[in-house]
């Protein structure tokens, strides 16, 4: 259970980590993340000072309660949440009718869909896919592969079970 447990919390500093880097780089920058049991990457042409910066930031607003910085409007569990709820409201909805007579309602129930999974997507990320309780966790080395457009940072981080 502790590498489940470790995967959601470095997906919580990596969440927050980009929320703080967003903030401090021009408009339009692009960067992602992708987090694993042992930390988390930032992709994007970004100098190692800011995202180590960034990270240790994140991490201490963390420990101290901002919760609220491990959620990401822009998380693909949002695009999962979403796509799961657009079938399965689809599906509900599709009848025995025949294809066009079945079209508006497949829309309407898609649209609803989408509608619901803005706010499923955002409970889905606090209570499965992060943890924002980062009391055990540190940041124990940051490293830097590729140039340019091809720019990756591995934070990697230490969690204590005790």
């Amino acid at each position: 259970m502790s590498m489940l447990t470790s995967v959601r919390q470095n997906h919580a500093l990596e969440h927050a980590t980009i929320a703080i880097l967003s903030r401090k780089v021009s408009m339009g920058t692009r960067m992602m993340g992708r987090s694993t049991w042992s930390g988390f990457y930032i992709y994007g042409d970004l100098p190692t000072e800011l995202i180590a910066e960034a990270a240790r930031e994140a991490l201490a607003r963390l420990q101290k309660g901002e919760a609220e910085l491990a959620i990401s409007p822009f998380c693909g569990t949002n695009l999962v949440v979403t796509g799961l709820l657009a079938g399965v409201f689809s599906f509900i909805v599709m009848g025995k009718e025949n294809q066009i007579r079945r079209l508006p309602r497949v829309i309407f129930a898609g649209v609803i869909a989408a509608i619901v999974a803005q706010p499923a997507g955002r409970m889905a990320q606090r209570y499965v896919t992060t943890s924002a309780n980062l009391a055990n966790v540190s940041i124990t080395r940051i490293t830097k592969r590729g140039r340019g457009a091809r720019t990756l940072h591995k934070v990697e981080t230490a969690h204590r079970w005790d």
